[in-house]
């Protein structure tokens, strides 16, 4: 049965899901092209990869025009980040041929995909630790002119590249928390921006990687292309509309589901682990509702701000 339809919807699916959180890409389309269409995980990795190199430039445009990418440490993160980005297709093909590399790459997958989900956990974490500081007159505010950490820098790049590299999962979910951690005050936009500028050269390198070892399928990264693009950008419009946290909670689980599937954990292990996540992301909305209505009389409470193409809906963040 000719799968190129339904390919295209999944591309469009998954798009659409980056254009509203800025986030999920790779984790989310590997995954699919695997565990849905029966993809050979090296293909599905490598056609990932092709189809970013395409979407990365979309929000990179946005972030340039809007003058929030960091410069700077873009040129600290580069040196490291593509050649480890080219490195790790090779890494990955160490890990031996056929059938047994196919089933070794499912776990490091699976694997990139539970530390996309500490990721995103440790993202919003600290974006409401840093909200909640800057509210009370605790926190120093975010600042566009933080300095570089070199070395720290340096570091981001080579693991993240690695991982991108083997996995396709992180330039988006992992090199950005990374990046929050090195350097706190960083404004928020200044992070999506510089990790998507970033992104687009490292990405490429991968994919030449994988184009060269004969990973990449260049007709399936177009198909997936054709949904995706469209997607991603309905995403992007719809993203100040759709309460960012209830999508980025959707996808939580839906990734510990799909890492836990990959790692070969039972049925039972990933129902488990899929309602742990829905448990802790209800919880976590009912104790911002009590916060909310705890506020002191008086205290004018400050609306929810939409999430901004720069925050949440930027196309190509994955």
């Amino acid at each position: 049965m000719d799968s190129t339809l339904p390919i295209v919807i999944a591309g469009a699916l998954v798009g659409f899901a980056v254009g509203l959180t800025g986030m999920g890409g790779g984790a989310l389309m590997t995954p699919i092209m695997v565990m849905v269409f029966g993809v050979n995980p090296t293909a599905a990795i490598g056609s990932d990869l092709a189809a970013s190199v395409f979407m990365k430039p979309f929000g990179a445009v946005v972030h340039q025009r809007a003058g929030t990418v960091r410069w700077d440490i873009v040129r600290w993160l580069l040196p490291t980040a593509v050649p480890a980005a080219f490195g790790g297709v090779f890494l990955l093909r160490a890990l031996g041929d056929g059938d047994d590399l196919q089933q070794r790459v499912k776990y490091v997958v699976g694997t990139a995909l539970m530390l996309a989900v500490v990721g995103m956990l440790a993202r919003m974490w600290l974006d409401r630790r840093r909200t909640a500081a800057d509210g009370m007159g605790g926190g120093d505010g975010e600042d566009a002119r933080v300095p570089v950490r070199p070395v720290a820098t340096l570091l981001i790049g080579l693991v993240g590249g690695v991982i991108v590299g083997m996995t396709s999962v992180g330039s988006g979910s992992l090199i950005i928390v990374m990046l929050m951690l090195a350097h706190p005050r960083l404004k928020a936009n200044h992070l999506v921006g510089t990790d998507l500028v970033q992104a687009i050269p490292m990405v490429a390198a991968a994919a030449l990687g994988h184009l060269l070892v004969g990973d990449a399928d260049l007709g399936l990264a177009a198909t997936l292309l054709i949904g995706a693009i469209p997607g991603v950008l309905l995403g992007s419009l719809v993203s100040s509309r759709v309460a960012g946290s209830t999508v980025r909670w959707a996808l939580v689980v839906l990734l510990t589901g799909s890492g836990l599937a990959m790692l070969k954990a039972s049925s039972t292990v990933v129902v488990l682990g899929c309602l742990a996540m829905a448990l802790l992301g209800a919880l976590t909305a009912v104790r911002d509702r009590r916060s909310a209505r705890a506020e002191p009389a008086g205290t004018t409470a400050t609306p929810e701000t939409p999430e901004t193409p720069e925050m949440a809906g930027v196309p190509g963040s994955g």
